[in-house]
């Protein structure tokens, strides 16, 4: 199926958060799209203590759950491309904790968008068997797991 259009996005809140604001509409490489949208709500969670950060992350996971498949149901397609809400819940779930700087930022963005793609084990596995509103989440969320550890690597190696 097509991405819908923008009106079909603000007349329903789920594929509108699921697109990503919009973002997941972009023609070429709506996943890194996706992920420059989640920069701007990331600078906003960056100032949370620890704790907060990533319960705010957590519930955006879960709902995720929801949204992810909702969206893929709607339209009848897996894991369509557009559907960017999990790059969004990645990237903030890499940041977690991360050195602040806007280097720092282009790094994980780099590094969650490299494993994203790549999808090494398990994460390719998790892509191909893990379905439904999970199996969308899941692959980014263990992306994010191991950008997130190569870029805390890095800031204890620079440190």
């Amino acid at each position: 199926m097509q991405n819908p259009s923008v009106n079909q996005l603000l007349r329903s809140p789920t594929l509108l958060l699921a697109f990503g604001f919009g973002s997941g509409l972009s023609p070429k490489a709506p996943g890194t799209f996706g992920t420059l949208m989640a920069l701007p709500f990331w600078w906003l969670l960056q100032p949370l203590p620890p704790l907060w950060y990533l319960a705010v992350v957590a519930v955006a996971a879960v709902v995720g759950f929801y949204l992810c498949g909702a969206a893929s149901r709607a339209l009848g397609v897996h894991d369509h491309g557009g559907i960017v809400w999990d790059e969004m819940v990645g990237y903030w779930l890499t940041m977690f904790m991360a050195p602040a700087g806007w280097g720092w930022a282009l790094y994980g963005f780099v590094l969650f968008r490299l494993f994203d793609i790549a999808k090494p084990q398990p994460i390719g596995w998790v892509d191909r068997r893990v379905h439904g509103g999970v199996g969308i989440m899941l692959d980014d969320i263990l992306a994010a797991v191991y950008a997130a550890v190569i870029l805390q690597l890095t800031a204890l190696w620079m440190g």
